[in-house]
């Protein structure tokens, strides 16, 4: 049910989506033009259960939210159905005239060129045309004085809580958009549309949006951030469930040159005991002058089947860098041009065009996955950028005006934005198409509904720099929060040293010889245990484990516990992945979206939370300063704020009470971390690959002082089986009054996985019980605390 209000020569309609899901749609005119952006995959089928008109007000109201319209001013509140507030939104959008072009390429030059970004190709001698009118909309905004406002996406700046701050969102090398807003308030607003925007909370507090047909947004109540991602999944389709390897360790540089190289650094791997799940092959498997071509270059990959069989008999996985700019004399790009499959450029291949998309997928598929490929690097997927040039960074506003004005000359000024989100379609339901095996795709852009596709976003080619390092704590956490789960980086960041252009500029230009930089990657892969993909990368420099010292010595003893940490965290983190999968949670997201109604969080910008982790990155140096200079008497600590409630410090099992601002220890293997009372962590014994062993026994660390629950989940880790119901779930629940950890009875069947389990069962990091769980409810009582100081 929908209703239609005009309200001052505009027209509003007001649609229930959901329990408390509400849907705004503003134009001039009566004709909706509904759009699709390829965003909103889900259907309405709420109607209102109560509305009203008053002499000034329209009440809408659904079973979890209403909605009120002020006739005179167009200002729409959006509340709870008891009263409380969750936005008002104080007068109507504005609406300005756009008049919006499209460009003719039929009798245009192409012109190739490149960077160190890879290949372009820039058209010119279009014939420009009108196409149509359409709007510039400006949404005012009034945010309450007390309240948190996070998403967007990932970007540079390293801002936390988006409160007095301007963001200009669009697709760039370090700039990926999900059009997204959460709130601390227990809302987020979707914003149905393609094009650029800008937030601006500073000066002007509104949102404008560069071009669209008509403001059509999203609002998402449920008074938690939970509740607005089952919204959001609502609308988007829930996020598919990763193969299990994507959790492990993957290595990676810019970049292996030939199969044998691959091969080798996996063996290495293996013969030091240093667990690995995915070698990864950067850009120009291809043949010289062929660049796009999605294919092997025979000289250096003279047996692609047996290449990808090598590094399988290790139980390593295979990705590889494919891109969406193809130049040069390849047969792949040529296939494209006689089908009149490319946009204006004759390069970038349309992802817009559904028969586009097969054929880029028929490309791979008969060139790459049929040799054995893996998994996906779709590198580049913005796909135009305009100030990857000169030795000095624009400012802001120039930056903003160029990127999205290279990006118009081809698309749709209404759809900028979502190049990334079609391709990726195309890849995933490509390879479902004709595999069981889950897609990964790991790509530098994104946008909302792109997690249908089985998509990481990494945050682009970053500088080695600390101020990088911190800059990506609040990112991070602004992308994962909107509902798109998985994000990752270049763990030591891609330029590591300083170059001529603006971008190229990191600090330590001895690379990994500098035992500053050596720092630096220890600190940034200990973030990256925590996050949803552990993955090394990066230019001008080796990233292997062994370029940073031997066995023994500080650096390469950090990154080997570290890693192994990461792998015994590999079943609370699966856990973690399922329940993005099944229940719309979160295995990262801001501190303030974890305790909202602990103000004090809401600045944070240099820790976040992973599953139940408060994770504490280290943002500065404490050993070396870029030149290898020894820094003499800094303390081997950082201050953690502990939000309210009662925290234990997971590497001593210290309690404290939270509220308060503590001094953490942070020697150069251990990253700081907290876990508060109630949580259940499951953890394993390491191995040296994801699929090793699936019936070691596994370790339940309880941490006492609050009730608490965790679902434990399995599947056979690589295929989509558990979409009918080949997955198995084990209900902890944790009774702090009784001191008893209730197992559930085991839920759902899948083939393969062991039928009794044996548990070791601690509280905190005390002593252990240890129990054989053979599928029925059972009770455990814990009679002793944890161990550790108090």
């Amino acid at each position: 049910m929908q209703s239609i209000l005009n309200i001052r020569g505009n027209v509003l309609r007001i649609e229930a989506w959901g329990d408390h899901i509400v849907r705004i749609t503003q134009r001039k005119d009566p004709h909706f033009l509904d759009r699709d952006y390829n965003i909103v995959t889900g259907s309405r089928t709420p109607t209102w259960v109560k509305t009203q008109e008053t002499d000034r007000t329209f009440h809408f109201c659904t079973s979890g939210m209403t909605v009120s319209v002020d006739k005179e001013t167009g200002a729409v509140t959006f509340a709870k159905n008891d009263g409380t507030l969750y936005l008002k939104q104080p007068a109507l959008c504005g609406l300005e005239p756009v008049e919006v072009f499209r460009n003719v390429w039929d009798n245009a030059t192409v012109e190739e060129s490149s960077n160190v970004d890879g290949a372009r190709a820039t058209a010119e001698g279009c014939e420009t045309v009108f196409d149509r009118m359409a709007y510039r909309a400006v949404l005012p905004l009034a945010f309450r004085q007390d309240e948190g406002v996070f998403g967007f996406g990932s970007f540079e700046e390293g801002y936390g809580n988006l409160r007095g701050r301007k963001r200009y969102i669009y697709q760039q090398n370090m700039r990926a958009c999900v059009p997204m807003l959460v709130s601390t308030r227990g809302y987020g607003i979707l914003f149905n549309c393609g094009c650029s925007m800008v937030l601006d909370d500073a000066a002007a507090h509104t949102l404008a949006l560069d071009c669209v047909d008509e403001l059509d947004c999203y609002v998402i109540g449920g008074g938690s951030h939970r509740a607005v991602l089952q919204g959001y999944y609502q609308l988007t389709g829930k996020p598919p469930m990763m193969p299990r390897y994507l959790f492990g360790y993957t290595q990676s540089k810019e970049r292996y040159n030939n199969g044998e190289e691959l091969v080798g650094v996996v063996a290495e791997y293996r013969r030091r005991g240093i667990p690995l799940d995915v070698i990864v092959q950067d850009w120009c498997s291809w043949e010289e002058g062929q660049w796009g071509q999605k294919s092997f270059d025979r000289s250096r990959y003279p047996d692609p089947a047996g290449m990808t069989q090598a590094l399988h008999r290790q139980h390593a996985r295979l990705m590889l860098s494919i891109w969406p700019i193809m130049t040069g004399n390849g047969k792949d790009r040529q296939e494209m041009l006689d089908h009149g499959y490319m946009l204006g450029n004759r390069a970038n291949y349309d992802a817009f065009n559904p028969e586009a998309r097969k054929l880029y997928w028929e490309q791979a598929k008969r060139g790459l996955f049929d040799y054995g490929v893996d998994c996906w690097w779709c590198d580049c997927s913005e796909p135009f950028e305009a100030d990857w040039s000169g030795e000095t960074k624009p400012d802001e506003e120039t930056r903003y005006a160029i990127n999205t004005g290279a990006a118009k000359k081809y698309i749709d000024w209404d759809k900028i934005s979502l190049y990334s989100l079609y391709h990726s379609q195309g890849i995933y339901e490509g390879m479902r198409g004709c595999s069981t095996r889950r897609v990964v795709n790991l790509t530098r852009s994104s946008y909302a509904g792109q997690h249908r596709y089985g998509t990481i976003t990494w945050s682009g080619d970053v500088s080695a720099k600390w101020e990088t390092l911190k800059h990506h704590i609040p990112e991070g956490a602004h992308f994962t929060c909107t509902g798109e789960p998985y994000w990752a980086f270049d763990a030591g960041a891609f330029f590591v040293k300083k170059g001529v252009q603006w971008f190229w500029n990191g600090d330590f230009d001895n690379g990994v010889q500098d035992l500053g930089y050596r720092e630096l990657y220890v600190r940034w892969l200990e973030y990256g245990v925590f996050t949803p993909m552990l993955r090394s990368h990066g230019t001008d420099t080796p990233r292997e484990i062994w370029r940073f010292g031997e066995e023994g010595t500080p650096f390469y003893d950090a990154i080997a516990e570290n890693i192994r940490l990461r792998y015994s965290l590999l079943p609370y983190i699966y856990s973690l992945a399922a329940d993005v999968s099944f229940r719309a949670g979160s295995m990262m997201k801001p501190v303030a979206l974890g305790y909202p109604a602990d103000k004090a969080t809401y600045d944070l910008t240099d820790e976040y939370l992973f599953g139940d982790f408060l994770v504490c990155p280290v943002t500065e140096p404490m050993y070396y300063s870029a030149g290898s200079l020894p820094l003499q008497g800094r303390d081997k600590k950082r201050n953690v704020y502990l939000p309210q409630g009662i925290w234990y410090d997971y590497h001593t099992g210290r309690q404290y009470p939270g509220g308060q601002t503590i001094v953490a220890d942070a020697p150069l293997d251990r990253i700081p971390l907290y876990v508060p009372a109630g949580a259940i962590l499951v953890t394993a014994p390491v191995v040296q690959f994801t699929g090793e062993s699936k019936d070691a026994p596994l370790t339940v660390s309880v941490f006492a002082g609050a009730d608490g629950s965790f679902v434990l989940y399995d599947d056979d880790g690589e295929t989509y089986d558990y979409e009918t119901g080949a997955y198995e779930q084990i209900r902890l629940y944790w009774n702090d009054a009784e001191r008893t950890l209730t197992f559930s009875a085991r839920e759902g069947r899948c083939p393969g996985l062991p039928r009794t389990r044996e548990f070791h069962i601690r509280l905190a990091l005390g002593s252990e019980t240890i129990v054989t769980y053979t599928g029925e409810e059972m009770a455990v009582r814990l009679d002793k605390d944890a161990g550790g100081e108090q």
